[in-house]
Formats: C-alpha cells, sequence, structure tokens
C-alpha cells in the first residue's frame, strides 16, 4: 500500500501534467490567433498596395476558395470560386479606389477546430471605378484560415455590409 508521501507525489505530478495539458492547447489557440491576425495584415497591406502577387500567397490556391463580392456584370453579390478568379476580380477593383481601413481593436479571432479560424474585422471600405469619388462603407469581413502544408491560407472571404 502506498504511503501519503508516495501518493501526493503522484497526485502532485498528475496535476502538473493536467495544467500542462490544459495549457499546451490554449497557447497552441493563441499561437493560431495571432499568427491568423499577422498574415490578415499581410492581407490589408497587399489590398492596400493593389499587389495582387502578394494577395495570391495568401490566398489559397484551390478551385474551393470562395469570395463572395459584387458581380461585375449585375451589380449584386454573387461567388467568386477558386484564387485565379478572385484575382481577376482583385485586379477590376484595384483599377480604380480600392481601400480597406479594419477597425483593429474590434477584430475577433475564433479557432473553429484545429487548423481552422475565423477571423471576424469591422472594416471600413472605400472601394469605387476608375474616376469616381469613392465613399466610406463599413462592413464586417469575414474570413476563414486553414492551415495547409505551407502555413495558414484564407479560403473563403464573406464582407457583409453594415447598413
Amino acid at each position: 500500500m502506498p504511503t501519503k508521501s508516495v501518493t501526493r507525489k503522484y497526485f502532485s505530478a498528475s496535476m502538473v501534467a493536467l495544467f500542462i495539458s490544459l495549457a499546451a492547447p490554449a497557447s497552441a489557440r493563441a499561437g493560431a490567433e495571432d499568427e491568423v491576425r499577422d498574415l490578415f495584415g499581410k492581407f490589408v497591406v497587399a489590398q492596400n498596395a493593389h499587389d495582387s502577387k502578394a494577395v495570391g500567397e495568401i490566398l489559397r490556391d484551390s478551385p474551393q476558395f470562395l469570395w463572395i463580392t459584387r458581380d461585375p456584370q449585375t451589380g449584386r453579390p454573387a461567388p467568386f470560386w477558386g484564387r485565379d478568379a478572385a484575382l481577376k476580380r482583385f485586379e477590376q477593383f484595384y483599377q480604380g479606389t480600392w481601400s480597406l481601413e479594419p477597425k483593429v481593436d474590434e477584430i475577433k479571432v475564433t479557432v473553429l477546430s484545429p487548423g481552422v479560424v475565423q477571423l471576424l474585422a469591422p472594416t471600413v471600405f472605400r472601394i469605387a471605378p476608375p474616376g469616381q469619388t469613392a465613399q466610406p462603407n463599413l462592413f464586417l469581413l469575414n474570413h476563414i484560415y486553414v492551415m495547409t502544408d505551407a502555413g495558414w491560407k484564407l479560403v473563403s472571404i464573406f464582407p457583409i455590409l453594415v447598413p
């Protein structure tokens, strides 16, 4: 039969192991959240520079990449599937005024599951065709990021206009 000191040692070791196991997922979550927040910052810089090459490096190269944005023919929201279609649409927007100003203090990052993160960023967009004046519009910019062999990649962009 174990003595009290042996039982305490096992109990103490068990508690330390429990705290370590609880802390590891939290630090992994914090790491993912920070990494995605940093990648979003790079996305905003690339967008504001109209740098489609840098934007393309952030987007996942997949036909399942999805961006909901205004269709140039109808003016209504439409899905743009795949990185190439998205980059082509960004290039069209870049011909005029296209700038993003996220409210950095209001960004929320949520780990949905290991390797999947959602970012919600209230963002003021200034968008206008060439030669027209852009008016500021507030959007809730919703991004989904996934961890790939090449690091975090953006797989979905869903902007919601705030009336």
